[in-house]
């Protein structure tokens, strides 16, 4: 059974920094590209950043590059998300996921974690 978990999302201020952790199982990380995603409150998901399958990584929002990074440690099953210098728009639900494709669409990943919510906050 394919399961991907998020976990690591919290309140974090301004300027900060927070790591978000994707563990996966069910199946071999070493074969498949995994993408975050974020879901603003009364806004459309959103792609965010991805790697893939043989560690490249891919920023596929304009806004978040150069703040943002992600890796993976295929012997642990997980994959991360580093964010640094956050910003109040940052604030949401963030979601991996495994795709075919490191693409924005989120029609190219089939499945997905439940989420963790992210709040930037003074």
């Amino acid at each position: 059974q394919v399961q991907l978990v998020e976990s690591g999302g919290g309140l974090v201020q301004p300027g900060g920094s927070l790591r978000l952790s994707c563990a996966t199982s069910g199946f071999s990380l070493d074969y498949y590209n995994i993408g975050w995603f974020r879901q603003a409150p009364g806004k459309e998901r959103e792609a965010v950043i991805c790697i893939t399958y043989n560690g490249l990584s891919r920023t596929l929002e304009a806004s978040v590059e150069g703040r943002f990074s992600i890796s993976r440690d295929n012997t642990r099953n997980k994959v991360f998300l580093q964010m640094n210098d956050v910003k109040l728009e940052d604030t949401g639900i963030y979601y991996c996921a495994r795709g075919r494709l490191c693409r924005a669409s989120p029609e190219a990943y089939t499945y997905w974690g439940q989420g963790t919510p992210v709040t930037v906050s003074s």
